[in-house]
């Protein structure tokens, strides 16, 4: 039996390194105003136990007065602080997630499962606050560059720094600000109660 168990722990290794990365979208301009796909994840999932309620860098995850979300650090730097226009959120990219790697998706991090489900997935409009730093990311990055997903980030990255494009100036953060009308698209829960989402996959 012990024989069997290694050779199947073996074979889960093999498997979850050997994954393919998820399909490659091209990525969306920087602009202070974007409409982006939003996914919701919370530190209870089981891809995010080894983590607990910490983000990538090793910070606590947050929701108070900012909350915290993961992204492709190529298209949403390490530190991006941005509003969700629908709701007047303000939230800060302190995470990362396999399966948002080459994705223009932003997952937000919710507290609970209920307020996970709740939000499913939205395409909202978005204000970027401030753009975070290209070389910061890099650097955090590359501490983890034995991943896929953060090898695929950091070629990305490396372009856009090369490319020497001008990214948009800080904007001060507004008291308020018009809300638009409600995200077009949304997901429902299953019959269950819960919402069927992709893996996020390893974080790290």
């Amino acid at each position: 039996m012990s024989h069997r168990l290694i050779l199947l722990a073996a074979v889960m290794v093999f498997t979850g390194c050997a994954r393919k990365l998820p399909p490659y979208e091209k990525p969306i301009a920087r602009s202070q105003f974007q409409r982006v796909r939003t996914t919701a994840y919370t530190h209870t999932e089981s891809d995010h136990l080894q983590h607990g309620s910490q983000t990538c860098i090793g910070t606590t995850l947050r929701h108070d007065a900012v909350h915290s979300a993961a992204a492709d650090w190529s298209r949403w730097p390490l530190g991006t602080t941005f509003r969700i226009l629908e709701t007047g959120e303000i939230c800060k990219v302190d995470d990362i997630g396999w399966a948002l790697s080459g994705r223009n998706t932003i997952d937000l991090y919710k507290p609970t499962r209920g307020a996970m489900n709740a939000w499913g997935t939205r395409t909202v409009n978005i204000e970027i606050l401030n753009w975070g730093d290209d070389h910061g990311a890099l650097a955090v990055l590359s501490k983890r560059s034995k991943y896929a997903h953060v090898q695929r980030m950091m070629k990305d990255l490396e372009k856009h720094v090369a490319s020497n494009r001008n990214t948009p100036p800080p904007v001060t953060i507004a008291a308020s600000a018009e809300v638009p009308g409600p995200a077009l698209e949304t997901s429902a829960p299953d019959a269950g109660g819960l919402r069927v989402r992709n893996d996020r996959g390893a974080r790290n």
